[in-house]
């Protein structure tokens, strides 16, 4: 059964990017969101088990989605992928319940590091 996917990133070349660099064969089935407000508004329709969140967005930052998700007590699995490297910014999504952060552009061979490291395909 496929894995509800949800890429959250303002950027288009961003959300394309982060598509081509999921792992063939991994049995997913991708949502988008353009900003973090409809990220979550996906998250309460079940279409975010795995989520993977941009920081920087309009409507609703990354850290503003975390905050939600962490309130409204979703199971999702959230993947941190922020140009935002300062190390602050890590520690805060990480406190906020992100299981790992991603710097981008995101890597392929990064991605599929973090998601066998964590059992997640």
């Amino acid at each position: 059964m496929a894995i509800p996917l949800l890429i959250c990133d303002d950027s288009n070349m961003a959300r394309k990017q982060v598509t081509r660099s999921l792992p063939d064969g991994w049995d997913v089935e991708v949502t988008y969101a353009a900003n973090g407000l409809e990220g979550i508004e996906a998250i309460r329709a079940g279409k975010g088990e795995m989520v993977f969140l941009d920081l920087t967005m309009p409507e609703m930052d990354g850290y503003e989605v975390l905050e939600a998700i962490r309130a409204e007590r979703h199971k999702s699995i959230v993947i941190v992928i922020s140009g935002d490297i300062q190390p602050e910014a890590r520690d805060r999504v990480l406190a906020l319940g992100a299981l790992e952060f991603i710097k981008k552009p995101i890597n392929k061979d990064k991605l599929a590091e973090v998601l066998h490291q964590y059992g997640l395909m």
